[in-house]
């Protein structure tokens, strides 16, 4: 049993590491036990992330996140469990209620099968916060801390950083991220975040759930070179440079600060 749980945690860590490096750069600097659930927390959603853009079928799409959403309802119910290499170990470290709180992650996520356009920025507020704010209120369950109204404005900041790195590719899928393109309605939007952003990092937490929040840690750069630069998110160069974001990562651990 312990041989078979270790393997679904490799097989995790190498989901993450492929699909979704940052993440895996930040799970890294976790300590050993936080960092292995935080590999199967963010190898879930990089399966639910790429559900709906491996087939161009609508149906085949819904069919693969409603498994997705089945999965967490059977951990939820705390009965048997399907075996799977993520939901197996999934099921290891999700309360029901943490099950059941991943579920509007799932239903977010349709919004990618179709080009439905956001009828606002509070739209898109509100999907950010159901993707990454979601994901990451679950890294902070992991570590026993509940989220609040102001770090849940800093967790859909964290979201939008890398929304608007995702732009490009997500036009060139034929779908409309964001209610207005234009460079000042993206640099505003850009300012909203780092409002939201500021007084949620400066929240008292407990060692461990900083760690836990580490993911966003290219936020706050990357959220300020857009609402300086806004022409950066459509031609797709809003990044921060390896070795600066290696460092800003680095100083971020030392220092337990997200």
């Amino acid at each position: 049993m312990a041989e078979a749980q270790h393997d679904n945690i490799t097989a995790c860590a190498e989901i993450v590491l492929k699909g979704d490096p940052a993440r895996f750069r930040a799970a890294m600097a976790a300590p050993l036990a936080l960092r292995e659930k935080l590999f199967v927390l963010f190898a879930f959603n990089v399966e639910v992330a790429r559900a709906p853009w491996v087939t161009a079928e609508a149906m085949i799409a819904e069919m693969r996140l409603q498994w997705w959403h089945d999965a967490l309802g059977e951990i939820a119910a705390g009965g048997a469990v399907r075996r799977h290499e993520v939901v197996t170990p999934l099921a290891d470290i999700l309360s029901p209620e943490q099950a059941l709180a991943l579920q509007s992650l799932v239903e977010a996520r349709r919004w990618d099968i179709y080009p439905d356009v956001f009828e606002d920025e509070a739209a898109l507020w509100a999907h950010l916060g159901n993707t990454t704010g979601a994901l990451m209120r679950a890294s902070l369950g992991l570590v026993g801390v509940q989220s609040t109204p102001e770090l849940d404005d800093g967790l859909a900041a964290v979201g939008l950083a890398g929304w608007l790195t995702a732009v490009p590719a997500l036009i060139g899928q034929n779908r409309h991220p964001l209610p207005d393109g234009s460079e000042a309605a993206i640099a505003r939007l850009a300012g909203d975040g780092l409002a939201r952003l500021a007084p949620a990092r400066r929240a008292p937490l407990p060692k461990l759930a900083r760690r836990a929040l580490l993911a966003g840690w290219q936020t706050a750069p990357l959220l300020k070179l857009a609402a300086k630069e806004p022409a950066r998110v459509a031609n797709g160069t809003l990044e921060l440079a390896p070795f600066r974001a290696h460092m800003r990562l680095a100083r971020l651990a030392l220092t337990n600060r997200w």
